[in-house]
């Protein structure tokens, strides 16, 4: 099997977080990321400063919060720490200032919220199961068996992709502009796909443009679809909402469906090639699916971290937040404590707590579309289990350049059947 991980690296990344002054920890460098060697300074920070000030960051001062117990009370305290403005530490810029309902507090956030949840209700997330297990047939069914091939354009990007179309009942056809809005909106100049922040408004105002025209279309109809756009054209707080606040909306609902489940189904194949006894074990018992889900979204994080800010002094870890500080509740490394996970680093197809983790946020918050990221994950392994023998990665995956989102640009994957 080939070298997945630079051993070397990351062993220097380790002595490193251990000698470095708590004040020159970086977690918001965008090399550590992309090389995936954060996770040794979030074990620093929950041991020696769990409640982080860094006063000198590229994005300004903030806190980070690394502890399982702290993030959950961070994300649950809606009336100490705000959502308004912004869920990230960048602040909306006046060139493009979009406005989400995830970055609003209640009672607008319910209100928006609600219009569009139930495209994620029961009734209707039964009624597209069938449709994922097509789609996921026919894409495995497409996929050469013996030679390499890019996991992530092939299958992630593809299933995820066409499941935003459904749901937003977007022309089949053109169904990669999705994904390309997308990783235009959470990468800018580092997904390679636009050179200036000019060129990235140009892409997202093509979005709006093109979202707005179908908005309108489905407002004529008598009767709201069971389609995010026909909720939102529809819906008696939404109708009318302004282009940013429509723009805002779109970019959340879009990178919720896309960033989301794709990574994680990236992550999932690659975690079982670094841990083959957990792939053996789920051959062996298939009913654990269920749980190796749960288990792919603690160890792969797509979403590191979500921002907060303060609405009072609050004193946490016997530290003082101020009122108006930025507070970052790091996902990523409270999915990895070690008082909540033990040995939080490796993946466990059977781990017996799984679904404690944090990754959909925690809260009011809680991402709207968890059961349908779930759903298509078990799809997935349900099909892929009976039809290969094994999915080898053979080259160490490409990251993206991106501390929000943990994500893979390019896994190369051999499929080997029986």
């Amino acid at each position: 099997m080939a070298q997945l991980i630079d051993l070397d690296r990351l062993a220097a990344a380790r002595a490193q977080a251990a000698r470095i002054p708590l004040d020159a920890i970086d977690v918001i460098h965008f090399d550590l990321h992309q090389q995936d060697l954060a996770l040794p300074y979030f074990e620093r920070l929950r041991r020696d400063d769990p409640v982080h000030w860094h006063a000198d960051s590229h994005r300004g001062p903030f806190w980070s919060i690394t502890r399982f117990e702290d993030v959950k009370f961070v994300d649950t305290r809606a009336d100490l720490f705000s959502s308004d403005g912004s869920v990230v530490l960048e602040d909306m810029g006046d060139d493009l200032p979009v406005r989400q309902f995830i970055a609003m507090d209640q009672p607008e956030h319910g209100v928006q919220r609600k219009t569009v949840a139930p495209v994620v209700g029961p009734r209707n997330l039964a009624a597209l199961e069938s449709t994922i297990r097509e789609r996921v047939v026919r894409i495995l069914e497409a996929l050469p068996v013996g030679e390499a091939f890019d996991w992530v354009d092939r299958v992630s990007v593809e299933l995820t992709t066409q499941m935003l179309a459904t749901l937003f009942d977007f022309p089949f056809e053109d169904r990669r502009k999705l994904t390309f809005w997308s990783d235009v909106a959470t990468g800018g100049r580092r997904s390679g796909l636009v050179d200036s922040r000019e060129e990235q408004i140009a892409a997202l105002q093509e979005c709006l443009e093109t979202m707005t025209r179908l908005r309108e279309e489905r407002r004529a109809w008598s009767a709201p679809g069971m389609d995010l756009l026909s909720m939102l054209a529809h819906g008696e707080d939404t109708r009318d909402m302004d282009p940013m606040t429509f723009l805002g909306n779109l970019m959340l609902l879009i990178v919720g469906g896309n960033d989301t489940t794709r990574n994680s189904i990236s992550g999932g194949v690659f975690a079982m090639n670094l841990y083959p006894e957990e792939e053996r074990k789920l051959r062996a018992d298939p009913s654990l699916i269920p749980n190796m889900v749960a288990e792919t979204i603690r160890w792969q994080t797509p979403l590191t971290y979500m921002r907060r800010t303060a609405l009072d002094d609050v004193e946490l870890g016997g530290r003082m937040i101020r009122r108006g500080d930025k507070v970052a509740m790091w996902y990523l490394s409270a999915n990895r404590d070690e008082s909540v996970f033990k040995d939080g680093d490796r993946f466990l197809a059977d781990r017996e707590n799984a679904r404690s983790h944090v990754s959909f946020g925690y809260g009011l918050h809680r991402c709207m579309g968890n059961r349908l990221a779930e759903m298509q994950l078990r799809v997935l392994w349900e099909e892929i289990l009976p039809r290969f023998s094994r999915l080898e990665v053979v080259a160490p995956p490409v990251r993206a350049r991106n501390y929000f989102v943990r994500g893979y640009t390019e896994m190369k994957v051999v499929l080997h059947r029986a």
